[in-house]
C-alpha cells in the first residue's frame, strides 16, 4: 500500500507543479478559444491542461518501475507499456484538438488507433465473466472489438461530462478511488497478481486528477481540454479492461476456496464494476446521442442538454451542480464496491436506497443552501456560514471633523435646530442642515 500511495503522491505533485507553467504556455500558444454558446464560463480560459496530466502519468509509471514490489508489474506484464503507448497517441490527438479544433470523426479514428495500439501490446479482454454462465473465452477478433468499443465509449463518456469546472476530474477521481479499493482487495487479499496492473493504473489516475483539481475548481484557471479528458478516459478504460479481461476466477480458484471467494467477490462483479464507475458519464453519453439523433443532428454535435447543464437550468449553482454529480458518482461506484464485499447484506441495500432518496431531495431543492455548524464556519466558504448580527463599521473622523458638542439623547432638540431621530443618529449643525435640505 505504501508504494501505491507514493506513486499516487508523486503523480499528483508532478501534475500540480506543471499545471501552472502549462497554463502560461497555453496562453502564449493561443489555446484560449472564444466563448461558445454552449459554454458556461464567461471569460476565455486556457486549455491544454492534459499536458501536465500526461507528464504526471509518465512520472507515476517511472517511479513505480523503480519500487521494490511494483517493479514486478513491469516484469510480469506488458500492460503498463501498452497503457503508455495508447496514452501518448490519444494525448497527441487531444493537444492538436485543443489548439486547432480538429474534426470529430478524426478524433474518433484516433481513439480507435489508441485502443488498437494497446490491444497489439496485450492489453485486451480475453474472457468475460457472465452471471449464471461462468467465464466465456473470447476469440481474438471478439476481444479486440470489445476492447476498442469499451475504450471509445469510456473516452467519449468522460469527454461529454467535461462541461463544468472540476466536474470531469472529480468524477473520474471518485471512480478511480472505488476501483482502486476493489482491485487492491483482489490482489492483496487473494494474491491474484493479474489485478496488480489495474491497481497501479487506478492509483496513478487518482494522482492525475488530484493534482489537476486545485487549478480546475470553480472558477477554473485552466481547462484540461480534450488532451486531458480523453487521456483520463483512456486510463480509466485500461484499468477496467485489465481486471475484466485478465482475472479469471474459474481458473484461479477451485473447490471450497473458489466458493468462498465467489461469496465475497461475485463472478459478475468484474464485469459490473467497470460499468458502475462510468455509470453517470455513460448515461449522459447515451442521452446525448439519443437527443441529437432525434433532432436530426450529428451525435457529435455539441449542445447544452447534458446533465450538468440541466442542473444549472433548474436553479442549481455551479458548485452545487458539481457536488450533486459527485454525489451520484460516489453513490453508484462505492455502492457497487460495498455490494461486492458482502452481497447478502440488506443494510447495504437499505443504505443505497436512503442515500438515493437524499440525492433526489437535493435535486428538488435547488434554492436550499446548507449551513455549516458554528464551530466549523472558518473551514468553509462564506456562503455556507450562518448569518450573524451585522456589525456596524467604526468610522474614525479627523480631529477637525469631530463634533465638540456632547451627545444628545434621542428625541431632544440639539443646537441650531438639529434633532436626534434615534439613539445612533448624528446631529447636523445649521450649516449642514441647510445644505441637506
Amino acid at each position: 500500500m505504501r508504494e501505491y500511495l507514493l506513486t499516487l503522491c508523486v503523480t499528483a505533485a508532478v501534475t500540480y507543479l506543471l499545471t501552472g507553467p502549462v497554463r502560461k504556455f497555453a496562453i502564449v500558444a493561443g489555446a484560449m478559444p472564444e466563448i461558445r454558446a454552449r459554454d458556461v464560463h464567461r471569460e476565455p480560459t486556457p486549455r491544454l491542461g492534459g499536458i501536465a496530466m500526461f507528464f504526471g502519468l509518465c512520472a507515476g509509471l517511472l517511479v513505480a518501475d523503480h519500487l521494490t514490489n511494483l517493479s514486478s508489474v513491469f516484469q510480469n506484464s506488458n500492460e503498463p507499456r501498452a497503457l503508455l503507448s495508447g496514452a501518448a497517441v490519444i494525448w497527441l490527438i487531444g493537444v492538436l484538438d485543443d489548439k486547432f479544433e480538429i474534426d470529430a470523426l478524426i478524433k474518433l479514428g484516433g481513439q480507435m488507433i489508441a485502443a488498437g495500439v494497446m490491444v497489439m501490446q496485450g492489453l485486451t479482454i480475453l474472457w468475460l465473466p457472465i452471471p449464471k454462465v461462468g467465464t466465456v473465452a473470447l476469440t481474438q477478433w471478439q476481444g479486440t472489438l470489445l476492447t476498442v468499443a469499451l475504450v471509445v465509449i469510456t473516452i467519449n463518456a468522460v469527454n461529454f461530462v467535461d462541461g463544468l469546472d472540476g466536474l470531469a476530474a472529480g468524477m473520474v477521481c471518485i471512480a478511480a478511488a472505488a476501483f482502486f479499493m476493489y482491485t487492491y482487495r483482489i490482489w492483496y487479499s487473494y494474491g491474484i497478481e493479474a489485478a496488480a496492473p489495474a491497481t497501479l493504473f487506478s492509483a496513478i489516475l487518482m494522482g492525475m486528477c488530484l493534482g489537476f483539481l486545485p487549478h480546475n475548481m470553480h472558477p477554473a484557471r485552466i481547462f484540461m481540454g480534450d488532451s486531458g479528458s480523453m487521456l483520463i478516459g483512456l486510463v480509466l478504460a485500461a484499468g477496467a479492461i485489465s481486471v475484466t479481461g485478465q482475472v479469471d476466477p474459474d481458473n484461479l480458484f477451485g473447490g471450497s476456496e473458489r466458493s468462498t471467494v465467489h461469496s465475497m467477490v461475485p463472478v459478475y462483479i468484474p464485469l459490473l464494476m467497470p460499468l458502475t464507475i462510468i455509470a453517470v458519464p455513460a448515461a449522459d453519453l447515451v442521452l446525448a446521442i439519443v437527443r441529437r439523433t432525434w433532432r436530426g443532428q450529428s451525435p457529435f454535435a455539441a449542445d447544452r442538454g447534458h446533465l450538468h447543464h440541466r442542473l444549472l437550468e433548474i436553479g442549481h449553482s455551479h458548485s452545487r451542480a458539481v457536488l450533486i454529480m459527485y454525489f451520484w458518482s460516489a453513490l453508484i461506484a462505492f455502492g457497487a464496491l460495498a455490494y461486492s464485499v458482502n452481497s447478502a447484506s440488506m443494510w447495504i441495500v437499505m443504505g443505497i436506497v436512503i442515500l438515493s432518496a437524499i440525492g433526489l431531495l437535493l435535486l428538488l431543492l435547488p434554492r436550499f443552501t446548507p449551513r455549516a455548524p458554528r464551530w466549523a464556519e472558518h473551514l468553509v466558504p462564506p456562503r455556507y456560514r450562518r448569518r450573524g448580527t451585522a456589525v456596524e463599521p467604526v468610522v474614525v473622523l479627523a480631529e477637525e471633523d469631530r463634533d465638540p458638542r456632547p451627545p444628545i439623547v434621542a428625541g431632544v432638540s440639539g443646537v441650531n435646530g438639529a434633532t436626534a431621530v434615534g439613539p445612533r443618529s448624528r446631529f447636523l449643525d445649521g450649516r449642514k442642515a441647510e445644505s441637506s435640505s
